[in-house]
């Protein structure tokens, strides 16, 4: 019997994507794991595998399909000799949440079905590890919830929205969620459109990546409560160990910027003031051990955050390396989900376009992230009251503070400028 492809999530916030390229056509023979389509998501193009084998029996959503609903049936797969030609198109799913990326493979392809449970009755249950390990926590049987995953596979939405947990259960001890007072709508574009009437405009309709931004920075200034703290970096040490370290490494052909500076001595900041390598977890603080930290990439239409990983025990060249990798392939959108999500520290960078300082916004859930401005030649006074020029470069600490108390980012940030003031320091 002919069994449904459906269109998969493939990133945390994907309600919809474009089916951008089929990679076989109808009557071709798959085998589980074979590559079946080409799939754009709000924040990369990622490639789709097959979970089954058998014969592509009827293609329902043509390539280059735009706004394609999760869990949407994409075509159809049976067995050599079945007749699929009047199979219906595609109708739109059920409503249903997205499966999270937590519950997808770690690449950027569609997640294999975990290993099957028996039901009583001897059938079998389906459903992600994700879903078995809340359902585990929340005492729920996994025979009784119906699943809403592609194929029937029960998904994390499925056992959030089961049964109450058992008395026993580590979540019952948890504090209920508190509602948020309703926020006024934003004007509609009818009624923005209305205001420029008679003005001449090009009207720009959004991707999936611009909604998205919009949605998460949104979210981020209504619900993150941010404080600021700012200092000025003398940076000229700095400079001059560059220029050293570039001569020895020129023949490795390797040329490390600020920036890979600026990460290293973020990510010793936060082995140094463990207590601040948190993130927001709701109605917890999650205190990360090892140094995640993320750099925000502009890329057309949006950007990304791809996270450097240990980065408090990778050196500076290596460091250098990962950051032009993962800046490469963010631009092209080949980043898979692993690669972008996670981290409890970010930084954003905008002194190569000339700005002096900004603010920017925390990308949830991080607890902090540094903006760094330009290095300008500025008068300063030494300490012995002399007045000279110095490098300057001027640093925003933006800090959510339901993880992190302003002391304790305060101390934070003073971590960061000393080790940007004293280089040679970060490699001992």
């Amino acid at each position: 019997m002919a069994t449904e492809i459906l269109m998969p999530a493939l990133s945390p916030t994907m309600e919809e994507g474009t089916l951008a390229k089929w990679l076989v056509k109808e009557g071709d023979t798959v085998q589980a794991g074979d590559l079946l389509a080409e799939i754009e998501t709000d924040k990369a193009t990622m490639e789709f595998e097959a979970v089954d084998e058998g014969v592509i029996g009827k293609i329902l959503v043509p390539e280059g399909t735009e706004g394609v609903k999760v869990n949407t049936a994409i075509a159809l797969i049976g067995e050599a000799g079945e007749d699929m030609s009047a199979a219906p198109a595609a109708a739109a799913p059920a409503p249903t949440a997205p499966a999270p990326v937590a519950e997808q493979a770690p690449i950027a392809t569609a997640a294999t079905p975990a290993p099957a449970a028996p039901k009583a009755d001897g059938a079998r249950v389906f459903a992600s590890p994700l879903a078995r390990r809340i359902a585990a926590e929340k005492g729920l049987d996994l025979t009784q919830i119906k699943g809403t995953g592609p194929h029937g596979r029960i998904v994390k939405a499925d056992v959030e929205s089961g049964a109450a947990p058992a008395a026993s259960s580590p979540a019952a001890t948890a504090a209920p969620a508190q509602s948020a007072p309703a926020l006024p709508a934003s004007p509609g574009a009818d009624q923005i459109k209305k205001i420029y009437e008679g003005r001449d405009y090009e009207e720009v309709a959004l991707d999936g990546m611009r909604k998205t931004v919009a949605a998460r920075l949104t979210e981020a200034k209504q619900t993150i409560p941010h404080f600021y703290l700012r200092r000025d970096i003398r940076i000229d040490n700095l400079l001059a160990f560059r220029g050293q370290l570039n001569a020895q490494l020129a023949a490795r052909d390797v040329k490390l910027s600020v920036n890979d500076f600026i990460i290293k001595a973020c990510a010793l900041a936060l082995q140094e003031v463990p207590d601040a390598n948190a993130v927001w977890a709701g109605d917890r603080i999650l205190k990360l051990k090892p140094s995640d930290v993320a750099v925000a990439v502009a890329i057309e239409g949006g950007l990304f955050t791809p996270v450097l990983k240990d980065a408090d025990q990778k050196s500076l060249s290596r460091l250098s390396t990962e950051m032009k990798d993962l800046a490469a392939r963010a631009r092209s959108k080949k980043l898979a989900p692993h690669e972008y999500q996670g981290g409890s520290f970010a930084i954003s960078n905008l002194g190569m376009f000339g700005v002096d300082n900004f603010d920017a916004v925390i990308n949830p859930p991080h607890g902090a992230i540094l903006a760094v401005g330009a290095g300008v030649k500025k008068p300063v006074v030494n300490e012995d009251g002399a007045v000279q020029v110095a490098t300057v470069m001027s640093v925003t600490l933006s800090v959510d503070h339901r993880a992190i108390d302003g002391a304790l980012g305060a101390e934070l940030l003073a971590s960061i400028v000393r080790n940007l003031e004293n280089p040679m320091a970060m490699l001992a």
